[in-house]
């Protein structure tokens, strides 16, 4: 990796051991039992909206979250109709403006329980996007949208490897078990590993030793290599990953490749999100304005078009670049018809921004983000401090702003908007 290498890069590469093992227990677990594990039943409860308020300095009457299945499927998905779910939300979460926050599942102890609590005491729906692709993702969702009436995008996408890679399907050795792809992360397996990989495997007389099957299966799982040919391994191409995380062919194209590798590494599941969002579809026949904080490269607003719901007004908050530009090709390219507003960092919007916002183009629809998970994910080893970490944090400024829709007074908004 390099002295010079990023933390986000540095926790990939450290918790890609984590991930191989925990893709070995899926494995075992499949085999065991397939019966799925699934939330207790509540309702979902739409009554009337009500006036927001910050968290009140009073103990938390929710449990504590506790740590996340192996197996995770929220309030359902899209191969078990059967199961449905409903829920009853505290009365000042109750949409609009719907809110839609997505984290890491797998957090230090006590962090899902405090972003339930800043977010309106939402209890999260945690979901491994394994029921939506080929690749698992443990993602952590708390938002105030129905869960009743969710459909998937169509196409499904393949859930397995050979049918999401059908090219590999010639090269697998039946030694190899993996059906999934592990979580798809900043950074790729070296050139150096998949040529050791490819002497380890020519050195041996035809089977390869047990020894060997173990090496090669571990650097498999760890970096997720597929099956090019005899003998040899190669890690997903961006394009791969697009399909994986179900973005259009090419959307990443025309940055650098290490550059795409961390935008898709950072990016939204789109078959998952745009699952959660189905249920907007029929309320906002007529396009939706959307405040997309952590936009990244656009997995939310995809999600949105991929769904048919036209995007009027969209508000994107990102502070990389490289990201901001392929959401904007996106955005030219599909020739949307709305206009995107771009802002560079998060911390720079204040009250009288929001106010502005409101002003210019009345009330958003949706609210939604993923900040970043830096010093959450299990594989950071050097700074994994929670909510307090230097980039995790940022949570906070997602539900300051998201809090300011409800603490914003409209008859006010052009004192504010007049403010030097």
């Amino acid at each position: 990796m390099g002295h010079k290498a990023h933390i986000a890069e540095l926790a990939d590469y450290i918790s890609a051991n984590q991930i191989s093992k925990e893709q070995q227990l899926y494995e075992s677990f499949i085999e065991k039992d397939s019966s799925t594990l699934s939330p207790p039943l509540v309702r979902y409860n739409d009554v009337s909206k009500k006036k927001r308020k910050p968290p009140q300095n009073e103990s938390f009457p929710m449990q504590r979250i506790k740590s996340t299945p192996n197996i995770m499927k929220g309030f359902g998905v899209p191969s078990e109709p059967w199961n449905r779910v409903e829920r009853i939300l505290p009365w000042r979460a109750v949409g609009p403006p719907y809110f839609y926050y997505e984290n890491v599942a797998n957090t230090p102890k006590g962090v899902w329980t405090t972003i339930s609590r800043f977010l309106y005491d939402v209890q999260p729906e945690f979901v491994d996007s394994i029921s939506f692709c080929a690749s698992v993702r443990k993602r952590g969702y708390v938002h105030n949208l129905p869960i009743c009436n969710r459909f998937p995008l169509l196409p499904r996408p393949p859930l397995t490897i050979h049918g999401a890679l059908p090219s590999t399907e010639s090269w697998w050795p039946i030694w190899d078990p993996r059906t999934h792809l592990n979580c798809i992360l900043t950074c790729i397996g070296s050139a150096k590993l998949t040529e050791r990989i490819k002497n380890a495997l020519d050195s041996c007389d035809g089977e390869p030793t047990p020894q060997v099957k173990r090496y090669v299966l571990q650097e498999c799982r760890k970096w997720n290599l597929i099956w090019v040919g005899k003998n040899r391994v190669a890690p997903l191409e961006p394009r791969e990953m697009e399909a994986l995380l179900g973005f259009p062919e090419d959307h990443t194209r025309g940055i650098n490749m290490k550059e795409r590798y961390k935008a898709l590494g950072n990016s939204f599941q789109v078959d998952t999100v745009a699952y959660h969002l189905s249920v907007l579809k029929e309320r906002f026949p007529r396009g939706m304005n959307v405040l997309s904080m952590f936009s990244g490269i656009g997995g939310a607003e995809v999600a949105l078009y991929r769904l048919g719901i036209p995007l009027k007004n969209v508000v994107s908050i990102e502070i990389s670049a490289t990201s901001r530009s392929v959401l904007r090709n996106w955005w030219q390219q599909t020739n949307q018809r709305g206009r995107l507003v771009e802002v560079g960092d998060i911390q720079d919007v204040g009250p009288e921004q929001v106010a502005a916002w409101l002003s210019e183009f009345g009330e958003f629809d949706l609210v939604i983000g993923g900040s970043p998970c830096n010093n959450l994910a299990g594989g950071n080893r050097v700074s994994r401090n929670g909510l307090e970490g230097e980039e995790s944090s940022l949570f906070f400024d997602y539900y300051r702003i998201l809090n300011q829709f409800g603490a914003v007074d409209k008859n006010e908004l052009t004192n504010l908007t007049s403010l030097p």
